[in-house]
């Protein structure tokens, strides 16, 4: 029977994610900084934090942005939610999410993150298991399996 993906199994997934998206970040980050040689930064000069915030982490986040993108529209998962069989699938239909799906739940991830992580912890209460990326997306992240089960029918089991 298919089942919905709750908060344990997801932040599971999400550490499992950060293992290889960290590394990413610290040599775009490096590699980044070196071609200029930026050897100085310091809290005490703001105008070198600003132009390190504008000029090297804005182009890794969006690099590690396009990437999680590519992984939620080929595959409809991140490899951390593949080992721990999730998928991500529009709440409707059960379908594949598209690339505008995917823009939304990002932007709905961010939103999580700006609340102090109260949109992921959503999915605690949810009973669709679905925090606010869900929610603004229109999509659910369920285990994956060859269950026949439709999304209706789960949700008549959720009631």
């Amino acid at each position: 029977m298919t089942e919905y993906a709750g908060f344990w199994r997801r932040l599971m997934a999400f550490v499992v994610d950060m293992l290889w998206i960290l590394p990413i970040v610290g040599l775009l980050l490096y590699f980044n900084t070196a071609i200029d040689s930026f050897n100085t930064l310091t809290l005490l000069e703001p105008l070198i934090l600003q132009d390190f915030i504008v000029y090297k982490m804005l182009p890794v986040l969006l690099i590690v942005a396009l990437l999680i993108l590519w992984f939620w529209v080929r595959y409809g998962a991140t490899p951390g939610k593949f080992l721990f069989d999730c998928e991500i699938v529009d709440a409707r239909t059960g379908k594949c999410i598209g690339l505008g799906q995917s823009l939304l739940r990002y932007v709905g991830y961010l939103i999580s993150v700006l609340s102090l992580g109260l949109g992921f912890l959503w999915i605690m209460w949810d009973k669709r298991k679905q925090g606010w990326a869900d929610k603004i997306a229109g999509t659910m992240v369920i285990i994956h399996d060859e269950a026949t089960v439709s999304l209706e029918q789960l949700e008549k089991y959720y009631r």
